[in-house]
C-alpha cells in the first residue's frame, strides 16, 4: 500500500516536474527578444508580458494548484487533465494577445484575452470548489489568497483588452493603466505569492510553521484584498489620492506577513539562494506598491503619473516578478523532482550555484538603474542584470540532468559529497567574499562600460579649451554649476551666465513627456533623454558666447535653444550657427544635386493621379502607419520622410455627405506623431494628439460638409512635418456632382530639402524659401510619364495645396475651365449665366482645394503647372497627353 502512495506521489511530482518545461520556454522566447527588441514592434510591452502574461503566469497556474492540492489534501476535480486545460488555454490565450499587439490586430488581442480571463474564472472556480468540498485544515484558508488573485486577473485582463481597443486614450487610457497594474501585479501576482509564502517560507528556512501563521493568512488577505481594489478602483474614478490610500491598505496587510517571516528568520537564516531571492522579491514588491501610491497620489493629472511610473517597471520586473519566481523554483523544482533525497540535493546545489553573487548584481544593478545615471549605464546594467537572471535556465537544465543522473542509479551506493554538503548551503566565508568581490567587480564594470560609451552624458566628457585667436580663454580651475530644465518645448531658464575661463557643469532634467536632448556648439550632446530623467553635461571651459539646442526634428524651431552668455570674455557672444532640427544653411543640402538633369531611380513610376469614384458603402475604416521612410522626391535626390503609410501625399480617401471614417493611426516613426482631418468637424483634445512611437490612436469622424479636404499631422512644429510628407486629401462629394469621363487629383507641396537623406532644412521652412514645389510628392513626374484624356472626354482635376507654405494657381496652358469649384462652392458651372464664361487658373491658399473641368478639342500635350511660375520652375509641372 505504501509503496502504491509513494508511486503515484512520484508520478504527481513528476508530472509538476514536467510543466515546468512551459515555463521555462516562456523565459527562452523572452530572452531571444531583449537580444532582438530593437527590431521588434512593442518590444518593450513584450518583454513585460512574456514574464507577467507568460512565465509568472503559467507558474502560478501549476504550483497554486499543487499547493492548493497539498493544503486541502485532495486533488482538484478531474485533477490532472483540467490543470492541462487551463496551461493549455492560457497559453494560447498570451500567445494570441502578443501577436495581436504585434500586428495591432485588436481582433486577436480581444480573443487572447477572452481565453486568458476565462482560465482566470475556470481556475478560480474549480480552487474554490476544492476547497469547499475539503475538510477544515489547519492552513486550508491560504487557498483563498489564490481563488482572489484568480479572480484579480480576470479583472486585468478586462482592463487590458479595454486599454488596447484603438479609442481608448487620453486620461481614460492612464486610470486603466494604473489600474491593469494594480489588478494584474498587485492582485494576480502579488496575492499568489504572499499566499504561497506563508508556506513556503519556513519550509524554505527548514523551520516549522507557528500559530503566527496562520494568523498573518488570516490578517493579511483582507486588507490585501482591499487594497488592490481601492488601487483600481480609485484609478479608475480619476482620484490619486485613493490610489495613495489603496497603497497603503497594502502594505499594512504585508506588515503581518513581513513580521512573522522575520521571526521565522531569526531562528533560521536562510542560506540559499532560494530564500535570499525570495526574501529580496517581497522587499521589492513592498517598495513598488510604495512607490505607486506616491507616485500616483502626487500626479497632476493621470497621463502625468503613467509618464512617471515609467522607472517602476524594472523594480517590479526584475526586483519582484523575476526573483520571486526563480526563488521558488529553486526551491521547488529539486523538492518534486524524485528519486529520493539524493536527486533532490544535486539538483539543488546546481540550482544554488553562485547564489551570493547572483542576489548582488541582480538587486545591486537594480539599484544603480534607480540612480540618476546616463542613460547607457542603465542598459548595461539592464543587460547584466537581466543576463544574471536568465542564467537560471542553463541551472536548471543542469539541475533536471543532475536529478536524472541520480534517478538512474536508483539502489547503489550514494554519491560521494551531496550526503556532506547541505542543500543549497551558501557556502564557507572565503567561498562568499569572493563572490562578493566578484559581483561587486561586475556591477563596476557595467558602469565604467557605460560610462565609456557615453561620456559625455555621464558628465566626464572633455571638451578642449575653447581657443578662438586673441579670444581664448586662460582656464579659471573653477566650476561653474547650472541645472536645465526641458519642459513645456522650452530649457528653464533659457540664459545661463558663466565667467569666462570657467568649466560649465550642467544638471539636465527633462521635465517633459517628450524625449528630448541638448547639443551644444562645441560639439557635445546630453544625448537622448528619456522623460523624467537627469543627466550631467560637461560644457567645458567657456571662452565665449555659445548656443546650445534640442537636435530632434523641429524642437528648435519650437524655442528649445539655450543661450549661454559668458562674461569677462572680448569676443562676441554671438550664439553659433547650429542647427538643431532638420538641416540648416551650412549644412550640404541634398539641393545641390538639383539641375544636374540626372534621371529618376530606375523602375521609378509616376503616382497614380487616376481619381477612384466613391464607394456604395457609408462607413470607410483605414490604418495609417507612420515611419521614418527614406524616399526619392526628385531624380538623384531622396529624403527621410514621415509619410503616412510610405507616400506623400498619404493614401485619398473619398465618400458622400453623411459617410464616417474611422482611421487608426500606428506611430512607428522615431518621434510623436498626430492626425488632423479638416473634412471632420469634431473637438480636437483627444483625437488629434501626439502618440509617442509604439502608440496606436483612433480618429473618426463623420463627413458633414463636401469639398476636397487636407489632413495633415499636426504635431507642432507642424509646418516641419508637413513639409516632411505628411498630409494628403479627403474628397467628399457635392450633391449632384456631374458625371465626367475622367478625374485626377493633384496635391501640390513643397519640399525644404535638408541634406541627401536627412529630414527637411527648418531654417527653409522659416525663410518659406523651398527647394522643390511638387505635384504628387516628386517633381516634374508627370513631364516623362504624362496624364491621359481623349478628345472630347470631360475632364475633372481635384487640386488642393498641402503648403505649408505658399498658393497655388492651378492652370493648363492650351486649356480653359468652365467649371470651377473652390472651398464648397461653384465658382463657375458650365459656363455660368452666360453660358460662354470660362476660368485660366483655379486659385487656392494653403490647405484650400477645388476643382475644374474642361474638356480638349484637339489632341496634343497640354502642360499644366501652377502659375507661380518661379514654383512651376521648381517642380511643380506636369503635362497631358490628348489623343484622337
Amino acid at each position: 500500500m505504501m509503496s502504491l502512495v509513494s508511486a503515484r506521489v512520484h508520478a504527481r511530482n513528476t508530472w509538476y516536474l514536467q510543466t515546468n518545461a512551459v515555463i521555462a520556454a516562456w523565459l527562452a522566447v523572452l530572452g531571444v527578444v531583449v537580444l532582438a527588441h530593437q527590431g521588434i514592434r512593442v518590444a518593450n510591452w513584450l518583454m513585460v508580458h512574456l514574464l507577467l502574461l507568460g512565465a509568472v503566469s503559467t507558474a502560478i497556474i501549476i504550483w497554486s494548484q499543487h499547493f492548493a492540492d497539498t493544503l486541502v489534501r485532495r486533488p482538484a476535480l478531474d485533477g490532472r487533465r483540467s490543470l492541462i486545460v487551463r496551461l493549455v488555454g492560457h497559453t494560447l490565450g498570451a500567445i494570441l494577445v502578443m501577436i495581436g499587439m504585434i500586428l495591432n490586430l485588436f481582433v486577436v488581442v480581444l480573443v487572447g484575452g477572452v481565453l486568458v480571463g476565462a482560465v482566470a474564472v475556470l481556475h478560480a472556480v474549480l480552487l474554490g470548489g476544492e476547497l469547499r468540498r475539503a475538510k477544515p485544515t489547519r492552513f486550508g484558508s491560504l487557498v483563498r489568497y489564490y481563488v482572489v488573485a484568480a479572480v484579480s486577473l480576470f479583472g486585468g485582463v478586462g482592463l487590458g483588452i479595454w486599454m488596447a481597443n484603438p479609442g481608448t486614450g487620453g486620461d481614460l487610457h492612464a486610470r486603466l493603466y494604473v489600474a491593469h497594474i494594480a489588478l494584474n501585479v498587485l492582485g494576480w501576482v502579488g496575492l499568489t505569492a504572499v499566499g504561497t509564502l506563508l508556506l513556503l517560507w519556513p519550509t524554505v528556512l527548514r523551520t516549522r510553521l507557528g500559530d503566527g501563521t496562520d494568523a498573518a493568512a488570516r490578517t493579511a488577505l483582507p486588507l490585501l484584498t482591499a487594497g488592490v481594489t481601492v488601487v483600481a478602483g480609485a484609478s479608475l474614478a480619476g482620484v490619486p489620492l485613493g490610489v495613495g490610500a489603496g497603497s497603503v491598505l497594502y502594505l499594512l496587510g504585508l506588515v503581518p506577513v513581513t513580521r512573522e517571516a522575520v521571526r521565522q528568520a531569526r531562528h533560521a537564516p536562510p542560506t540559499t539562494f532560494a530564500g535570499w531571492s525570495l526574501a529580496a522579491s517581497m522587499a521589492w514588491l513592498a517598495f513598488s506598491v510604495a512607490a505607486l501610491g506616491v507616485v500616483v497620489a502626487t500626479a497632476a493629472t493621470p497621463a502625468d503619473a503613467v509618464a512617471r511610473l515609467g522607472w517602476l517597471v524594472i523594480p517590479l520586473l526584475a526586483g519582484f516578478s523575476a526573483q520571486l519566481l526563480l526563488g521558488a523554483l529553486s526551491y521547488l523544482v529539486p523538492m518534486v523532482s524524485g528519486g529520493g533525497p539524493q536527486a533532490g540535493r544535486a539538483a539543488a546545489l546546481e540550482l544554488n550555484r553562485a547564489p551570493l553573487f547572483r542576489l548582488l548584481v541582480t538587486n545591486g544593478g537594480i539599484v544603480l538603474y534607480l540612480l540618476p545615471v546616463p542613460s547607457l549605464v542603465k542598459v548595461v546594467l539592464s543587460l547584466l542584470v537581466f543576463g544574471v537572471l536568465l542564467s537560471f535556465l542553463v541551472l536548471l537544465v543542469r539541475a533536471v540532468a543532475a536529478g536524472g543522473r541520480i534517478r538512474s542509479r536508483a539502489g547503489s551506493a550514494p554519491v560521494a559529497g551531496l550526503t556532506a554538503v547541505p542543500a543549497g548551503a551558501v557556502g564557507p566565508r572565503r567561498t562568499r567574499s569572493g563572490m562578493a568581490a566578484a559581483a561587486v567587480g561586475a556591477l563596476v564594470l557595467a558602469v565604467t562600460a557605460g560610462i565609456a560609451l557615453d561620456p559625455v552624458t555621464a558628465g566626464v566628457g572633455t571638451a578642449s579649451l575653447t581657443t578662438q585667436g586673441a579670444n581664448a580663454s586662460i582656464a579659471s580651475g573653477e566650476v561653474t554649476e547650472a541645472t536645465v530644465t526641458m519642459l513645456d518645448m522650452r530649457f528653464s531658464p533659457s540664459i545661463l551666465t558663466v565667467p569666462s575661463g570657467n568649466r560649465l557643469e550642467l544638471t539636465v532634467t527633462n521635465g517633459d513627456t517628450a524625449v528630448h536632448d541638448l547639443t551644444l556648439a562645441n560639439g557635445l550632446t546630453s544625448g537622448r533623454v528619456a522623460p523624467e530623467e537627469t543627466v550631467i553635461v560637461d560644457a567645458g571651459i567657456m571662452a565665449a558666447g555659445s548656443e546650445g539646442w534640442c537636435s530632434i526634428a523641429g524642437h528648435r524651431q519650437m524655442g528649445m535653444v539655450l543661450q549661454i552668455v559668458v562674461t569677462g570674455s572680448a569676443a562676441t557672444d554671438a550664439a553659433a550657427d547650429h542647427a538643431g532640427s532638420g538641416a540648416t544653411d551650412s549644412e550640404a543640402s541634398a539641393a545641390d544635386d538639383l539641375g544636374a538633369q540626372s534621371p529618376p531611380s530606375p523602375g521609378f513610376v509616376a503616382r497614380d493621379a487616376a481619381l477612384l469614384p466613391a464607394s456604395a458603402e457609408t462607413h470607410h475604416d483605414y490604418t495609417f502607419r507612420v515611419g521614418d521612410t527614406e524616399i526619392e522626391v526628385a531624380p538623384a535626390v531622396t529624403q527621410t520622410l514621415w509619410p503616412f503609410n510610405g507616400t506623400a501625399p498619404g493614401p485619398t480617401l473619398r465618400g458622400k455627405v453623411g459617410d464616417t471614417f474611422t482611421i487608426t493611426l500606428v506611430n512607428e516613426a522615431s518621434i510623436g506623431h498626430s492626425l488632423d482631418f479638416h473634412a471632420g468637424a469634431l473637438a480636437p483634445d483627444g483625437p488629434m494628439r501626439t502618440i509617442d512611437p509604439g502608440e496606436t490612436l483612433e480618429y473618426s469622424f463623420t463627413a458633414t460638409r463636401s469639398g476636397v479636404w487636407l489632413y495633415h499631422c499636426s504635431t507642432m512644429p507642424m509646418s516641419l512635418h508637413i513639409a516632411n510628407g505628411m498630409f494628403g486629401a479627403v474628397v467628399i462629394d457635392p450633391a449632384g456632382l456631374d458625371p465626367v469621363d475622367r478625374e485626377y487629383l493633384l496635391v501640390q507641396s513643397e519640399f525644404y530639402l535638408g541634406p541627401q537623406g536627412g529630414v527637411a532644412g527648418s531654417d527653409k521652412i522659416a525663410a518659406a524659401a523651398p527647394d522643390l514645389v511638387v505635384f504628387n510628392g516628386y517633381a516634374n513626374q508627370y513631364q516623362d510619364q504624362p496624364l491621359r484624356a481623349k478628345v472630347g472626354e470631360r475632364i475633372r482635376f481635384w487640386v488642393i495645396d498641402a503648403g505649408p507654405n505658399l498658393a497655388s494657381s492651378f492652370h493648363i496652358v492650351g486649356g480653359q475651365f468652365d467649371t470651377v469649384y473652390v472651398e464648397g462652392e461653384y465658382l463657375l458651372r458650365d459656363g455660368g449665366s452666360t453660358g460662354t464664361g470660362g476660368s485660366q487658373t483655379l486659385a487656392l491658399a494653403p490647405a484650400q482645394g477645388g476643382f475644374v473641368e474642361l474638356s480638349f478639342s484637339e489632341a496634343g500635350t497640354y502642360p499644366f503647372v501652377t502659375h507661380a511660375m518661379t514654383d512651376a520652375e521648381r517642380g511643380a509641372a506636369g503635362q497631358i497627353m490628348v489623343v484622337p
